[in-house]
């Protein structure tokens, strides 16, 4: 299971086959979308009726916290936000739906690691359906960035740096795979109900057998960080006319979701192998009661997701 942050806004419960398999969705985007793409997205939540029906406010405030808009460009902000929402569940959200009710028909039986890394497949154009979408709108503010806002957005991504290095590098081995024990063992009860000893075993086994690159993945962040604030410095002397302008955003954007380091690639690869493979073990473990509480989560997910396909619901 990677082992990042579930993608979704902070909510706390997430539904962990979801939220588990969009973590390594994830990774590739830690730039200014990351919340607004995880609330529009499915999470799973408890809380996912109203977080997705305010998704463009709480998008807002998380992007003004690391940009600091001023009125003109906290209108124009605001109004893209709302137009994506609105395309998303119009357009994204049937798709979601179908991808719990394929979940639900794989729950009964025991499963394979290539069926769930096929869900996996299915997920990961998604994310570019959004960027694609959410394109134009970046495109359009890019250009309007002060200095003192790019400032203002690199003293907050070293904020989030400190942070991560402070969880994840600067521990030992034994605290860092507790920590991620942890956050496996913590989704997967939000599914599955509460886990038997001999299980949360499996899954401290599979996880300690996984390394996590600690230091690749410390790389990759700086990388992106990199990128990004070069990409914005390099648009704020663009015009919406330029002819350059879209393709270096698009190519700043595939960069973030499609790392061009090749060692990072590798470890994304071997990771989400060894996600469907843990995923698949865990839940042949399970108990018939176990899987009929993950079914009914299932559906009660669904059932969420097909109210939230009319507006305003």
């Amino acid at each position: 299971m990677p082992d990042s942050i579930c993608l979704s806004i902070r909510f706390k419960n997430c539904a962990p086959i979801i939220g588990g398999l969009l973590e390594r969705l994830a990774r590739g985007l830690r730039a200014l979308l990351l919340a607004l793409l995880a609330t529009l997205m499915l999470s799973g939540c408890s809380a996912v009726k109203l977080g997705y029906n305010n998704a463009p406010e709480l998008g807002y405030w998380w992007l003004d916290s690391f940009l600091d808009f001023n009125d003109p460009q906290s209108t124009q902000v605001r109004v893209e936000l709302a137009a994506l929402q609105a395309w998303h569940r119009q357009s994204e959200l049937p798709r979601y739906v179908n991808i719990l009710q394929k979940l639900q028909r794989l729950v009964p039986a025991a499963v394979t690691p290539s069926q769930l890394c096929e869900v996996y497949g299915e997920l990961r154009p998604r994310l570019q359906a959004v960027l694609d979408q959410a394109e134009p709108g970046i495109a359009a503010l890019a250009p309007t960035l002060s200095p003192e806002q790019l400032l203002h957005l690199q003293h907050q991504l070293d904020k989030r740096s400190e942070k991560w290095r402070a969880e994840w590098l600067t521990v030992t081995v034994d605290q860092r795979n507790a920590r991620r024990v942890k956050q496996l063992v913590d989704r997967a009860e939000m599914l599955y109900g509460n886990l038997e000893a001999p299980q949360v075993a499996q899954l401290r086994e599979r996880v300690t057998a996984v390394p996590f690159d600690v230091d690749l993945r410390e790389r990759e962040s700086q990388r992106r960080h990199r990128d990004m604030l070069q990409t914005l410095r390099q648009l704020q002397s663009s015009t919406p006319s330029d002819t350059w302008t879209r393709p270096a955003l698009r190519a700043w954007l595939a960069r973030a979701v499609n790392s061009p380091d090749s060692a990072y690639r590798q470890q994304q690869n071997m990771t989400t192998q060894a996600a469907c493979q843990t995923l698949a073990a865990l839940h042949n473990s399970t108990t018939p009661a176990q899987r009929l509480l993950a079914l009914k989560t299932l559906q009660s997910y669904e059932a969420d997701a097909a109210s939230l396909l009319a507006p305003g619901r």
